[in-house]
């Protein structure tokens, strides 16, 4: 097996890798959006003990 018949995938390279790329970039987001999501909810938490504290 040559590195180029495993890239070209027998024909259906198109579909393989479009579907490798749409799985790591949804895996990526969801990485992205969970850490993203973490920090709003600690800035939150953060600024609600502040005002806990002044009151």
């Amino acid at each position: 097996m040559s590195l180029n018949s495993f890239f070209s995938m027998g024909g259906y390279a198109v579909y393989v890798w479009s579907a490798y790329c749409i799985s790591f970039i949804v895996l990526l987001l969801n990485v992205i959006l969970a850490i993203r999501n973490e920090h709003k909810v600690l800035a939150k938490l953060k600024k609600r003990l502040q005002h806990n504290k002044n009151s």
